[in-house]
């Protein structure tokens, strides 16, 4: 029997909350003097007594709610005990035996395949300080000393525990994303790893033959989604190898040398045992009776996998673009503002995933950022789906917009760009205009040597260039043949 690969994974989402958990210091630490945002509660000293931030507990359930968890009352928060310089009270205050949310699921897909992966629990506790190594990447190794910075010590931190359900990189690496596409539909967190507001932790095993779960392995500084899926091609072709051999596995934690390419032993896996953890007493129990709840509920948004299909079932959209289209919910809002003027959903769709893309590529800026109104876009949009611009004249358009930040009826007067169809008289004065500038081609197709067409195909091309795409092909085609007789 083929060994399985079994992952769980352990996702941190720092909260958005103006204040840490348990005292009024800012949570906004990101290029702050080190230790500059703290107090006594956050450093610890004796005498000191927390006060939760209801905030936080507010965006704990409504993630909870997100995930299909059941919410649960007269929660406590522990004390997990290790020493550490990160850690200024020696233990930190999280959720054990009674977390805020239990059980819940979340699907993901795929390979166009959906797939249930279940959830353990989620549960509040506060983040740790952030040791600072004087080398030139930033990294231990080499480091002849380290310093601590207790900014980050005390934010609020949803810590997210996933059964293990997941049997590739590929399926962690979806599960990580739909997390944090949730978090930021909710705006519980922004989830970026590069600033470590989403932080994961990835526990992987093989299977044994009859089936067991094999030695568990927890995988630590993994913070980029390529080095999750680098650590686990590593650590799992590691343990084949180990297994081949007969070499033992032991349950312990690594750590991912993302410049190496590989999993190093940092230290024996602990058990709860070991972190001896115990109720704070200084902390009431959370309040979140049903009514609470259930406010919370009502308040919160279309899911983006509710949003993703039924944009399919609506609009028509495919679901591959239905994905990208929903990825976030202020282009998924910007997309149904254009539809809502008549823009084409298709259309719409094709234009968001393209044109204002590249925009917002070019500019590093997010669709929230973008300055034309998506009411304009999409009264734009109509106008090409209605022939009244052209592609090449929407374009143009498309660029005044972005320019100045006008309406649709500003850039097109500002552009200079005629509203409908060329034709008629004045397409027949630009074809003869065309026709009088080419005396040579013209000759070639009257004397039959364009035996293949080049040249008149050249001739329809100055035409539509001269008219913006607003002309009809055929109708320029047949006025050449007409004119050069």
């Amino acid at each position: 029997m083929a060994r399985q690969v079994v992952i769980g994974l352990e996702i941190h989402l720092q909260l958005n909350t103006k204040t840490k958990l348990f005292c009024e210091c800012s949570t906004d630490y990101i290029g702050a003097t080190p230790n500059s945002n703290v107090c006594q509660i956050c450093l610890a000293i004796p005498g000191t007594l927390p006060i939760i931030n209801d905030h936080a507990v507010e965006l704990a359930v409504k993630m909870g709610l997100g995930l299909h968890c059941t919410i649960n009352d007269n929660t406590r928060f522990h004390r997990k005990h290790y020493f550490y310089a990160d850690l200024p009270k020696a233990y930190q205050v999280t959720q054990y035996e009674h977390a805020i949310a239990t059980g819940g699921y979340l699907d993901i897909v795929v390979d166009g395949k959906k797939k249930r992966v279940r959830l353990d629990h989620l549960h509040l506790e506060e983040d740790a300080g952030k040791l600072v190594h004087p080398t030139s990447d930033g990294r231990l190794s080499g480091a002849s000393y380290s310093l601590v910075d207790y900014n980050r010590g005390g934010i609020p931190l949803s810590e997210i525990v996933s059964m293990p359900d997941m049997n590739s990189a590929a399926e962690a690496i979806a599960y990580i994303t739909q997390i944090r596409q949730l978090a930021r539909y909710l705006k519980v967190s922004d989830g970026e790893m590069e600033s470590g507001s989403l932080r994961v932790d990835v526990n992987v095993s093989l299977s044994n033959p009859d089936g067991s779960l094999g030695t568990r392995v927890e995988i630590k500084n993994v913070n980029s989604l390529k080095s999750i899926e680098r650590a686990l091609d590593y650590e799992i072709a590691r343990q084949n190898r180990a297994l081949d051999t007969g070499e033992p596995l032991y349950m312990e934690t690594r750590l991912w040398d993302d410049v190496a390419g590989v999993t190093r032993s940092m230290r024996n896996k602990e058990s709860a045992r070991d972190y001896r953890y115990y109720l704070e007493m200084d902390l009431a129990p959370i309040d979140a009776k049903p009514e609470y709840v259930q406010k919370i509920r009502e308040s919160m948004p279309e899911m983006p996998w509710d949003k993703r299909d039924r944009f399919v079932e609506q609009y028509g959209l495919s679901f591959e673009d239905s994905v990208k289209i929903t990825e976030q919910l202020e282009m998924a809002e910007y997309f149904e503002k254009c539809v809502a003027q008549g823009a084409p959903a298709d259309k719409a769709a094709n234009w968001l995933m393209i044109e204002i893309s590249r925009v917002l590529n070019e500019k590093g800026i997010c669709i929230c950022e973008f300055g034309v109104d998506a009411a304009e876009t999409g009264k734009l949009i109509a106008k090409i789906a209605a022939k009244e611009l052209s592609n090449t004249q929407a374009k143009d358009v498309f660029a005044v917009m972005i320019e100045k930040c006008c309406t649709l009826e500003e850039a097109i007067k500002s552009s200079g760009a005629s509203v409908g169809r060329v034709e008629g008289c004045a397409l027949e004065q630009i074809v003869r205009k065309i026709i009088d500038g080419q005396p040579e081609v013209a000759e070639t197709i009257r004397s039959g040597e364009d035996k293949k067409g080049g040249k008149m195909k050249f001739l329809q091309g100055l035409v539509m260039r001269e008219t913006r795409g607003s002309a009809n092909p055929a109708e320029v085609a047949q006025l050449i043949e007409k004119l050069l007789k």
